[in-house]
């Protein structure tokens, strides 16, 4: 998830749209998904066919949201206060976020979001009501029907589409438009396009990774989501995400979960990395997660345990992930896939760091 803006950020949009200043386009992913929460129709159902990610613009419309609704969308974990409380002047015609001194009991300062949701009406009524004002009605009104008119501004929107655009092509794309800006991660939209079909996936992910922290580790979403990667597909790359229905990613969270318990427990018991700081190589785990799974989530006896761990040992001390991740996962998690006892496979997984 790209970092949401602050409160300046917030003002300065708000003061473009107002004046008609151009903001950007929007770039969109349009990609095709088994069933998705659908929007558009309110009712929270699910619909078939394709869903559309928001790539570029999302800072721009998620605080747009923020003040029209008056509350953040679902995933956001931002600062709310970036976005409430903002006001108008209708006579100096800027944006502040409250101040009550200044503010309070002045008619002229606008909450924007009350004016959003109640329309320009109920503003017009409250100037009405104060005589001294009615020399510059007019002006005040015309600036309320400006502010209000920013809902209806169109933004033009670009679409990324067809087959071939995979969750690396449009990464690449997206990282190629924003080239000055925050970069998108390939975990990033994979995220998005389950959460476009299991809209809790986020926050579910985000529990997990709350309980690790409260035992001294500290994990991205996007380590988790390579470990749930690997359950499910056996692959490094995202893109191998993009046809896993609800239901298997699910799965493949809870058995991820359990996986990285029992790791957590056992390089804490055995190696004493039991905190954050001392636990490194943490980009094994999503082969060692693969390897447990599928060995029906437990290790036979001592020997596979202290190979594995070994093996781990290795990856930590030679940094077998410091440099390309995702070819080397791949290499390793192929190794899985291909060998009946990859442990003792020499020169592949573990012996050959040189």
């Amino acid at each position: 998830m790209l970092p949401f803006w602050n409160r300046d950020q917030v003002r300065g949009l708000m003061n473009s749209l107002y004046r008609r200043h151009p903001i950007g386009s929007l770039l969109v992913w349009q990609t095709k998904t088994e069933q998705a929460i659908d929007h558009a129709r309110g009712d929270g159902k699910l619909s078939t066919g394709t869903v559309k990610l928001l790539l570029d613009g999302q800072q721009r419309i998620t605080s747009f949201y923020g003040i029209v609704r008056g509350r953040p969308p679902q995933f956001f974990d931002g600062n709310v206060q970036a976005f409430t409380g903002l006001y108008f002047n209708l006579e100096d015609e800027i944006f502040e976020f409250y101040a009550p001194i200044k503010m309070k009991d002045n008619p002229l300062w606008v909450n924007v979001t009350e004016l959003m949701q109640q329309g320009v009406g109920v503003f017009i009524g409250h100037l009405l009501k104060i005589p001294e004002l009615s020399l510059n009605l007019t002006t005040y009104i015309n600036a309320l029907n400006k502010l209000e008119g920013i809902k209806n501004i169109n933004l033009h929107i670009e679409e990324v589409t067809g087959e071939d655009k995979t969750v690396d092509v449009v990464v690449e794309i997206f990282n190629t438009v924003n080239s000055g800006g925050t970069k998108l991660s390939k975990g990033d939209l994979a995220l998005a396009k389950v959460c476009a079909q299991w809209p809790d996936a986020r926050s579910e992910l985000k529990a997990r990774l709350a309980k690790w922290n409260k035992a001294g580790f500290d994990f991205r979403l996007e380590w988790l989501l390579r470990c749930i990667n690997a359950v499910i597909t056996g692959e490094a790359m995202f893109s191998a995400l993009k046809d896993v229905k609800t239901v298997t990613f699910q799965d493949g969270l809870y058995k991820a979960e359990k996986a990285i318990d029992t790791l957590l427990n056992l390089i804490s018991g055995r190696l004493g990395l039991d905190h954050n700081r001392v636990l490194g190589g943490i980009y094994a785990f999503p082969v060692m997660v693969r390897y447990l799974v599928a060995r029906g989530e437990h290790l036979r006896d001592h020997t596979e345990r202290d190979k594995l761990l070994y093996w781990y040992v290795h990856t930590l001390l030679w940094g077998r992930y410091a440099g390309s991740t995702e070819s080397v996962l791949a290499q390793d998690l192929h190794i899985l896939e291909s060998e009946d006892n990859p442990l003792d496979q020499p020169g592949q997984t573990h012996l050959n760091y040189s």
